[in-house]
């Protein structure tokens, strides 16, 4: 028994990421995620389980939230250039128009409470990261992903709910496309220093149709595509929602200051 099982520890320990089955579209030259054995958008970083959400429930803003987009207007937004957003609205839903760019609010907030209903395109279109892209970004540094990550699979950490390019979500509790989907974000803004440096990270909970996807996790830095951003001394910003060439729709934006 003592010689088998030698074996088999020898086995496992020889046993290695380059050992993992490649899942889909995704890297293994990109930087390691610190405190993890995974690069940024490793193709070979297990996905979520599957969990079917409840019945969709669209959440009123509460009495002293800041309602970003009733379906009425495109008032509280702009591009990053601070001119007119390019979106459209349609039945009561702002939709992504391509190559109008993203847009972001005309107002800046630090730590939030933030609400955002959003439905990926249908019929859907492509696959992996071209599957109904978009995304929510806090403070114009870090995003939520939007994705149709319905029976759709990308890498890991940029599948729906992900805190791009660090954390896949804990389970993908993704609708089918043309479906409404909630975000409810608590995020924690940022630290700094009198110097600049870093005195506290960010902390982001996402509640994903209903079903907790991340827990307080703290954020790494800026999100991006094949990096981890660095801290750099900021204070509230705006927040935008991503133009990614899919027009993905939203509906209902309302936000809390927490500060």
């Amino acid at each position: 028994m003592k010689i088998l099982a030698l074996v088999l520890f020898a086995a496992g320990a020889a046993f290695s990421q380059a050992n993992l089955p490649v899942l889909g579209d995704g890297y293994q030259d990109t930087p390691l995620i610190p405190g993890t054995n995974w690069h940024v958008h490793d193709n070979r970083r297990p996905y979520p389980p599957v969990v079917t959400p409840g019945a969709f429930v669209s959440v009123p803003a509460p009495a002293d939230a800041v309602v970003l987009f009733d379906g009425t207007n495109m008032d509280k937004w702009c591009k990053a250039d601070g001119k007119p957003s390019g979106w459209q609205i349609v039945d009561g839903y702002m939709e992504a128009v391509p190559k109008q760019g993203s847009i972001r609010t005309k107002d800046n907030f630090g730590s939030v409470q933030l609400h955002v209903e959003w439905a990926s395109p249908t019929p859907p279109k492509g696959k992996g990261q071209g599957r109904g892209n978009s995304g929510v970004i806090i403070m114009g540094r870090y995003e939520i992903q939007v994705l149709d990550s319905y029976e759709s699979t990308t890498y890991a950490d940029g599948q729906a709910a992900a805190v791009y390019g660090q954390y896949p979500p804990l389970v993908n509790v993704c609708r089918k496309p043309g479906e409404w989907q909630s975000y409810d974000i608590i995020f924690l803004a940022p630290e700094f220093n009198d110097d600049g440096s870093l005195k506290k990270p960010a902390y982001v909970t996402v509640i994903h149709n209903g079903v907790v996807v991340h827990n307080h996790v703290e954020i790494l830095g800026p999100t991006g595509h094949k990096c981890i951003g660095k801290y750099s001394r900021h204070g509230k910003a705006p927040l935008s929602l991503q133009d990614h060439g899919n027009p993905t729709r939203y509906k209902n934006i309302w936000i809390r200051s927490l500060d």
